[in-house]
């Protein structure tokens, strides 16, 4: 007979890598998670593990099970949410985006939790492709991405635009591309694109690539990336929003430059998804919370002109409306 128990008590398994943790962990005694796994594999007639003493590894139909099992569990979440869709202010918000995002919309959505205690929140940190995975399997309901996602089995739109900026160190007191060659280049994931976007758009004539900027070093933390600047060991590109969480503001600047170049964000769920309307109101609030910093009245950006897609969001959207 089916039961979900025994898979939740496999996934927890091969999680932690230990009977004696996943006992723990899930409050039981270790020879009753023996007796869950036996008793999953006497249901599904094929050896789960192949036990070495106190260790033990995945058979293939291990790692069948325990991808099913995470994916049975991840549509149940997705059913039990979806049934309180209608509710602005209760429910939980499943929801990952790059470090770029999310070090000012995570602290945004938690001060919107503070004021509806009925709402929770789980956050993800992750890089775009990791995020596209996460939908995918289900364990986010909604992702923020930096490029546009083609899948067949994701939706994408684009929602949001913000300000990349060139950092420097505070003293920096050259103006040309020469000058920025000869401070260097401070890396992360990404980084490299975004600066050679800038850079070929204020400075067409003379830039020719990336790599021909002296690499100062690199991180795959983009909220640390201000540190190496502010120690003058090279310049960056960033978005707007790192700039301005960063506590490294004050020691650093950015460079003016002619031509502004943005960044595009895009949402991306599951396809077909509906949408609870809790994620449109904490998208369309932080949007407008940006927009009125920036302009103070808050002008129109992408998709306020007409230019937003029509994925789950933009649909929920237009049911508010009507």
């Amino acid at each position: 007979m089916f039961n979900a128990q025994y898979f939740r008590t496999f996934i927890t398994l091969v999680e932690t890598g230990s009977f004696t943790r996943t006992a723990q962990r899930l409050e039981m005694t270790q020879p009753g998670v023996s007796q869950h796994v036996r008793k999953l594999e006497r249901y599904l007639g094929k050896s789960l593990i192949d036990r070495q003493g106190r260790r033990f590894v995945l058979t293939e139909a291990g790692r069948r099970a325990y991808d099913y099992a995470l994916k049975l569990f991840a549509e149940h979440e997705q059913f039990r949410h979806s049934l309180d869709d209608e509710s602005l202010d209760s429910g939980e918000c499943r929801i990952a985006s790059p470090g770029s995002v999310g070090l000012m919309f995570y602290p945004f959505i938690l001060g919107q939790q503070q004021m509806h205690t009925g709402l929770t929140v789980s956050y993800s940190f992750a890089f775009n492709h990791e995020i596209v995975t996460d939908v995918l399997a289900g364990r986010h309901d909604l992702g923020i991405v930096t490029e546009a996602v083609r899948h067949p089995e994701i939706d994408c739109e684009a929602w949001h635009q913000e300000s990349l900026c060139l950092v420097v160190p505070a003293d920096f007191s050259g103006t040309g591309l020469a000058d920025l060659m000869a401070l260097g280049f401070i890396g992360y994931s990404d980084g490299v694109n975004r600066a050679g976007g800038m850079l070929r758009q204020n400075f067409p004539g003379e830039f020719r690539s990336m790599s021909h900027f002296p690499r100062q070093g690199f991180t795959n933390e983009v909220s640390m990336v201000l540190d190496a600047v502010a120690r003058g060991l090279g310049f960056t590109v960033v978005s707007r929003l790192v700039l301005e969480t960063s506590p490294w503001q004050r020691q650093v600047k950015e460079l003016p430059l002619p031509n502004p170049v943005q960044e595009t964000l895009y949402l991306i769920s599951r396809r077909g998804m509906r949408m609870p309307r809790r994620y449109t109101r904490l998208l369309e609030a932080f949007r407008e919370h940006r927009l009125h910093e920036r302009y103070g009245h808050g002008e129109p950006s992408l998709g306020e002109s007409g230019e937003l897609g029509q994925g789950p969001l933009a649909q929920a959207r237009e049911e508010r409306a009507g």
